[in-house]
């Protein structure tokens, strides 16, 4: 069995992907596997499903949604449902190997990319496109509202857009025509607290003999810095901007003008 939550949540068994009905239980069942093989207490299952909520009888609840899951995965997969979801102590235990849910392989994945991409890009291009693959949307997207959950979403997230920036500074080594300017620009555009973004923006446009958009990028970039989050631009982007600016020729190195791309040449 594989639990999928970089998403819409679901679980694939054999060669079959099937979505989760109720959204109760699947913030239960996402919760638990966040932590697989880890005891989660009763008491923080209970404030992550009903925190908003005055309940006099969420032990109960929880009680109720544990045998709803575990009824859920037996009819699946013929596994009974107290082996998957184990009662541990006061709490619940998801018993799945980290790599049978797409969150953990995700990072582990992306993690290994990053290690290459100074030494190897290519085989990081390998890495971190699998790992990006993995996504159908955004993360742990059927979930209950709860404050972990948010946090964990928020973490996976965040985890994306830095793999993304991996990947185009392994590109920048030695596929650059792969990579998607659009893309890169409208993620650029879309978290201006990443300076990152817009320094690898503007080496991919400048290597593309697009000089004059890298250098807007800059002032773009800049504005959105000022507008959003009152900062001026990080000591990087400057930098970029002033290589490009001149022309440095270190640029048309592809592993040197990493240096100006967050990357270490």
């Amino acid at each position: 069995m594989e639990i999928n939550i970089l998403g819409s949540v679901s679980l694939t068994w054999g060669d079959r992907t099937y979505a989760m009905a109720s959204k109760r239980v699947t913030s239960l069942l996402t919760f638990l596997a966040l932590s697989p093989r880890t005891t989660v207490s009763s008491d923080q299952i209970e404030d992550e499903l009903w925190a908003d909520q005055r309940m006099t009888n969420a032990r109960n609840a929880l009680q109720a949604n544990v045998l709803r899951l575990r009824k859920y995965l037996e009819s699946l997969t013929g596994i009974k449902g107290t082996e998957l979801i184990r009662t541990v102590g006061s709490g619940y235990l998801l018993d799945l190997a980290p790599e049978r849910v797409d969150a953990h392989r995700f990072l582990r994945q992306a993690e290994a990319g990053a290690t290459l991409v100074h030494e190897d890009p290519a085989r990081a291009i390998t890495e971190l496109e699998r790992a990006l693959a993995l996504w159908r949307g955004p993360a742990l997207m059927d979930s209950v509202d709860g404050i972990r959950i948010r946090l964990a979403a928020s973490h996976l997230e965040e985890r994306r857009i830095t793999a993304y920036e991996d990947l185009i500074t392994a590109m920048l080594t030695v596929a650059a025509h792969r990579i998607s300017v659009p893309e890169l620009r409208q993620l650029a555009v879309e978290h201006p607290e990443r300076e990152r973004l817009s320094e690898l923006l503007m080496l991919a446009l400048y290597r593309e003999g697009r000089q004059a958009e890298a250098l807007e990028v800059f002032h773009g970039a800049r504005r959105r810095l000022a507008g959003d989050l009152g900062l001026e631009p990080g000591r990087a982007l400057n930098r970029a901007y002033q290589a490009i600016l001149e022309q440095d020729d270190v640029l048309g190195e592809p592993r040197q003008a990493l240096v100006y791309a967050g990357g270490r040449a």
